[in-house]
């Protein structure tokens, strides 16, 4: 039942939100870059996006840098930026140890989520996952039902508050590198609506589509008329739905088919001497198929005290394909970033460009011959903001929107 006059709202990390007045559920379309909603449509087969471009709230929104995968997850459940989530990176060198940390749980996690906050004041509550190395992040002190898509066949009731999945979707759990694993995320989330009601669901997709396919290709519009099915489906059983995107997309490959990668460790080796700077990747994850851990940014971690981090950030900035390069305070400030999680220097590629380590440190063999889509840069923070109901007057926020205020406008702006 959904009372939500007889609810209290809920407060987290210095926002309140109202209790749902009907089920809602918050998609979270993984690498979803506004051009494949442009190709769909000019394609003529998304039909229920089209009409929530008239009917419901359309609108661009900026994803938390940088723009990777688990920190914009966590922020949109936690409706806050890294800065308070602690949470910068797939994948971060601890500050203090110097160890390399690789996030498959929610131990770097700061802040509680508003998803773990409402299922302690008594909602239903469900976080669906694609990825198996979010499943503990979305999950943390949540009393509901969270599990991946991943690991659908080895849910169980005590670990992920249910359990005989596939019988409840139809099918088993899908590959982890295929166009399905996001689909059996909205497929479950269809059945859960339609056999518990939950007041709140989040449905985590994956971005592999994206990484293989441009907006205008076959498989990608193909994959977009299925996703656009799914969401035509929640709205029809009475859900309000939101989606945003954790990040958009970009082919960073040259005319030929090659790679546009500057290996900056390489770079730094032979202008600072071998050894002396650190390259991190932190798009790194157990995905690397999809992009051979390479993206549009990266952290510097100086090895030796006496180097001139001024001097190397300059260096970085005159370097080719290099759109920026922050010193932390600079990085941590414009993008809302936990300074002890943040490299000594933080570098942006231009569009098009990936930003690598050493050459040797990559596999692009596992790119099977695709060309190279990544994100993780400035050219991958727009992302689209959708709700399937209008806002009530005044609601949109007066700066501006962020992907991660999706929950915000879904449950305290969307009209009676």
């Amino acid at each position: 039942m959904h009372a939500p006059a007889s609810r209290p709202p809920v407060e987290v990390n210095g926002r309140t939100y109202r209790w749902p007045a009907c089920p809602t559920v918050v998609i979270c379309f993984d690498g979803c870059d506004p051009s494949y909603l442009e190709a769909a449509s000019a394609a003529g087969v998304i039909p229920t996006f089209d009409r929530l471009r008239e009917e419901g709230t359309w609108a661009s929104a900026l994803a938390a840098m940088p723009t990777f995968t688990n920190p914009n997850n966590v922020s949109i459940v936690c409706g806050v930026p890294p800065a308070v989530h602690g949470v910068s990176g797939n994948f971060y060198i601890d500050r203090e140890t110097g160890e390399a940390v690789m996030m498959v749980d929610a131990t770097p996690m700061r802040a509680p989520s508003l998803l773990a906050a409402f299922s302690q004041a008594g909602a239903s509550v469900v976080a669906l996952t694609a990825k198996d190395k979010l499943r503990k992040a979305l999950g943390r002190d949540l009393s509901g039902i969270a599990f991946s898509a991943e690991k659908a066949d080895t849910a169980t009731a005590a670990e992920n508050g249910i359990d005989n999945l596939a019988g409840l979707v139809g099918r088993p759990a899908p590959d982890q590198y295929s166009a399905d694993l996001s689909l059996y995320v909205l497929d479950a989330g269809i059945r859960l609506l339609e056999t518990r009601r939950p007041d709140i669901m989040y449905l985590s997709l994956s971005d592999f589509v994206q990484h293989k396919h441009g907006p205008e290709e076959p498989e990608a519009l193909a994959f977009m008329a299925e996703i656009d099915r799914r969401v035509d489906a929640l709205i029809t059983m009475g859900a309000l739905v939101g989606i945003v995107a954790d990040h958009g997309m970009n082919d960073m490959s040259n005319a030929d088919g090659s790679s546009n990668v500057v290996y900056l460790g390489d770079v730094l080796d032979k202008a600072f001497g071998p050894g002396r700077i650190r390259v991190v990747c932190p798009i790194t994850d157990p995905f690397v198929r999809h992009h051979g851990a390479l993206g549009g940014f990266v952290r510097v971690h100086l090895q030796q005290p006496h180097i001139d981090v001024s001097a190397v950030a300059e260096f970085l900035r005159n370097t080719p394909g290099v759109a920026m390069a922050l010193l932390r305070e600079e990085a941590c400030a414009r993008f809302d970033l936990p300074e002890d999680r943040e490299g000594d220097i933080a570098v942006i590629a231009d569009r098009g460009i990936a930003l690598g380590a050493r050459a040797t440190d990559h596999d692009l063999s596992q790119l099977a011959g695709q060309r190279l889509r990544s994100h993780g840069g400035l050219s991958e923070q727009t992302v689209p903001f959708i709700l399937s109901r209008p806002l009530a007057p005044g609601a949109m926020p007066s700066g501006s929107l962020r992907n991660y205020d999706i929950f915000a406008l879904a449950l305290n702006g969307v009209e009676a």
